[in-house]
């Protein structure tokens, strides 16, 4: 079962490579952090301010390569936590078929925050990542 989430802090820490966002159930109250790189957490936050670099950043072209191909994104899944590393998936549209295709976490929210595509989470990772 997946249960949707919403991204509902972003922690950036210039003075460390390792920073941290946090999603939280939709209905609920369960959340759990996930430490990202400062690349990431810089592309996620510039997307959720909705600022337009001159050229492209590396998400911007993968969106603007999707949209090209007539692909949507459905929705971005994370999908597990093994040793400390939390697996996501992003959920493609491609011709009326879904494509899944493995994606880091970050990557993938950076992603969804630029096209509003819902983010969720496995059951048993909330489980996992609350241990």
């Amino acid at each position: 079962m997946e249960i949707e989430v919403e991204l509902s802090r972003i922690i950036i820490n210039e003075a460390s490579d390792q920073q941290v966002i946090v999603l939280k159930e939709r209905d609920g109250n369960r959340g759990f952090p996930i430490v990202i790189g400062i690349v990431e957490i810089f592309a996620i936050d510039r997307r959720l301010k909705g600022l337009q670099p001159p050229r492209p950043m590396t998400h911007d072209l993968l969106e603007q390569v999707l949209t090209s191909l007539g692909a949507k994104i459905e929705k971005i899944v994370i999908t597990d936590l093994l040793h400390h590393t939390f697996y996501a998936k992003l959920c493609i549209n491609l011709d009326g078929k879904t494509v899944e295709v493995d994606s880091r976490p970050s990557d993938a929210i950076a992603l969804s925050v630029g096209v509003g595509a819902p983010i969720f989470v496995a059951e048993h990772v909330f489980d996992k990542a609350s241990q």
